[in-house]
């Protein structure tokens, strides 16, 4: 299966493979339901690769693979004007309304901007929170492939794993560039992009110009890509086959 922004296969022996380019529209209802139905279509597969190289990032579409990696309803980050930081953030943040679920249908969009009007409007932050989609048969056994071109909501999910020890990171450093921005039309089709507020995980990490070391480092060499397929794919499948081994012991 697979379209302009994502594809996903059964790689053999119950080892799903995602691959998602970027997470288009602001909240990403689309692309939300369509990774989701991506990976039910891969069946119970038990070991999952997420490629996110060359993914630039996108909207809050990105928060449904992170609830793919977890059963729970976990806190995610949210951004904020450095500006404005409150001396108590570690207490405050706990009061910050929560974003915890991507509406299956764009009919529910009005709900959501009725629901978090009021804080949009006197500028607090919103906290996201994953989904709460319960247990899945690869929970533990998930790679994340990354690229010095992974950035912005790509980061986002690689720092989420991260934090949470939801999965192992292969590759190289990511680009580091994660800000919250709004954006304008401007003339000939074109927007500009205005940066608004730092992104903070919620355990308090600034990822602006923070490249996300990999837990192993993988770099991209041409001349090897003239020899083997991809190099970072095979250690990828490799890992997660070392993973079905101690399991089998």
């Amino acid at each position: 299966m697979s379209n302009l922004n994502w594809s996903a296969r059964e790689l053999g022996d119950r080892l799903g493979y995602l691959k998602i380019a970027m997470f288009p529209g602001m909240v990403g209802v689309e692309v939300a339901n369509e990774i989701s139905a991506a990976v039910e279509k891969m069946g119970a597969v038990d070991r999952l690769i997420i490629d996110l190289r060359g993914n630039t990032g996108g909207g809050i579409g990105a928060l449904r693979v992170m609830s793919l990696l977890t059963p729970d309803k976990i806190p995610v980050g949210f951004a904020l004007d450095r500006r404005r930081v409150p001396s108590n953030l570690e207490l405050e943040k706990t009061s910050f309304r929560r974003f915890s679920r991507i509406p299956s249908s764009k009919n529910a969009l009005w709900t959501l901007a009725l629901q978090f009007a009021p804080a949009m409007i006197a500028k607090k932050p919103i906290v996201l929170q994953t989904e709460g989609l319960g247990n899945k048969p690869f929970h533990g056994n998930v790679v994340l492939l990354v690229n010095r071109h992974t950035a912005s909501a790509a980061e986002m999910i690689v720092a989420f794993a991260r934090e949470n020890n939801l999965g192992t990171i292969i590759g190289e450093k990511t680009a580091g560039r994660l800000l919250s921005a709004t954006s304008v039309k401007v003339d000939q089709g074109f927007r500009l992009a205005l940066p608004t507020g730092a992104y903070y995980t919620w355990r308090g990490s600034i990822l602006e110009g923070t490249l996300i070391e990999p837990d192993k480092l993988v770099e991209f060499d041409w001349r090897q890509r003239r020899v083997v397929e991809d190099r970072q794919l095979e250690c990828a499948i490799e890992s997660l086959g070392d993973v079905r081994a101690e399991q089998a012991i």
